[in-house]
């Protein structure tokens, strides 16, 4: 057989460029490189607490079934989300987390050359899989930190697949109401498929809206993601949900990989809903500490914006990377955007003092 030299396999040249996700630091690696002890990881918007005592307990009945493929469909977690939220079973889909039903979504919708729309800088995998599937990136400017949702609509054209809005948006952490949605939804054509990724929606302000009430009945073309991964604490497990039209979920289902779901996940999230309560205490807690975060930067000089998420955004500019090493050098480990921001997960009170103490003493 003919060889090709020293070339193994021949990825596509999508994939060749494509840039690998960054996830957060681990507090583990701030400590190797930094000679400490005692990091503490706030890069990853993660909750700081375990997961309730009544879903640990699925968690652990779960066990005896791991044997077994679990449920592809995850029929009982579609029917529980849909009374959940509000909707019918057959407006519900889950995957592998927000993210895995987003790289389904571009698998369903994109082809090569058509256009994906998202405002930039929003979630980092938006160009990955953009660039996945030979799309087009058109990335409308934030403008102060914040989404222009009247350049979105100016930016959309007969090739656009997908409009992305991350709400609130990660890294910024602001967000915009389900009126002001609804005005871009009014103007963009139902070919065209309005994303709304809603991955910290229990941290937001109730006054904004909820899109599965306020906008879906009158929009087809709206598809919502959710996830367990934040407010619920269940991010190792890997499970989201989508709430949309029949139609498109039924599209977005058959790129849907087999078992997606597992089962101690759908167990994890059934569980996690019926413990809603305890749920929405936990982020009662996150927001009250989040208020205290953002009141103390602001004393400090930090223009910090109007915050919907679990973390808090610094707009540091250039000085993003010297305030980031500083801090990990403090044992504060936090996401950085070079040259734009810091973002920074809202945590335990005692994690936070530490945070504070640390900002102060670098910035205050």
């Amino acid at each position: 057989m003919a060889s090709l030299g020293n070339v193994i396999g021949r990825p596509r040249p999508a994939v060749d460029a494509l840039p690998s996700y960054r996830p957060g630091k681990d507090a583990a690696q701030a400590e190797e490189e930094h000679g400490i002890d005692d990091a503490i990881k706030l890069a990853s918007n993660e909750t700081p607490w375990g997961p309730v005592p009544s879903v640990a307990g699925a968690l652990a009945g779960s066990i005896e079934g791991i044997n077994r493929y679990a449920d592809h469909r995850a029929s009982e977690l579609r029917v529980r989300l849909a009374d959940w939220v509000g909707a019918t079973e057959d407006e519900i889909t889950v995957g592998c987390g927000s993210v895995g039903l987003l790289q389904q979504l571009f698998l369903t919708y994109v082809d090569a050359g058509d256009e994906v729309l998202y405002p930039w800088r929003s979630f980092e995998v938006y160009p990955v899989y953009t660039k996945l599937v030979d799309g087009v990136p058109v990335t409308p400017a934030l403008v102060n930190n914040a989404f222009d949702l009247d350049a979105v609509a100016d930016a959309v054209t007969d090739k656009t697949k997908l409009i992305i809005l991350a709400n609130p948006n990660n890294p910024t952490g602001t967000a915009f109401s389900m009126s002001d949605l609804g005005t871009l939804l009014d103007g963009v054509d139902d070919s065209v498929v309005v994303v709304l990724d809603e991955a910290y929606r229990e941290f937001m302000d109730p006054a904004l809206g909820n899109p599965v009430s306020d906008l879906l009945p009158d929009h087809p073309n709206l598809l919502i993601t959710r996830t367990f991964s934040k407010a619920q604490g269940l991010a190792a497990l890997r499970v989201g949900y989508a709430v949309g039209h029949p139609t498109v979920i039924e599209s977005i289902d058959k790129t849907l990989f087999p078992f997606a779901v597992n089962g101690m996940a759908q167990a994890a999230a059934i569980a996690s809903i019926e413990a809603d309560d305890e749920v929405m205490e936990r982020v009662g807690r996150i927001k009250v500490e989040r208020t205290r975060m953002v009141d103390a930067a602001r004393a400090m000089g930090h223009d910090v914006p109007d915050q919907e998420a679990n973390f808090v955004y610094l707009p540091l500019g250039d000085k993003t990377m010297e305030v980031c090493t500083g801090l990990e050098k403090l044992g504060l480990v936090t996401r950085p955007f070079a040259g734009e921001g810091l973002r920074i997960t809202v945590s335990s009170p005692e994690e936070n003092d530490r945070l504070l103490a640390g900002l102060t003493e670098l910035t205050g």
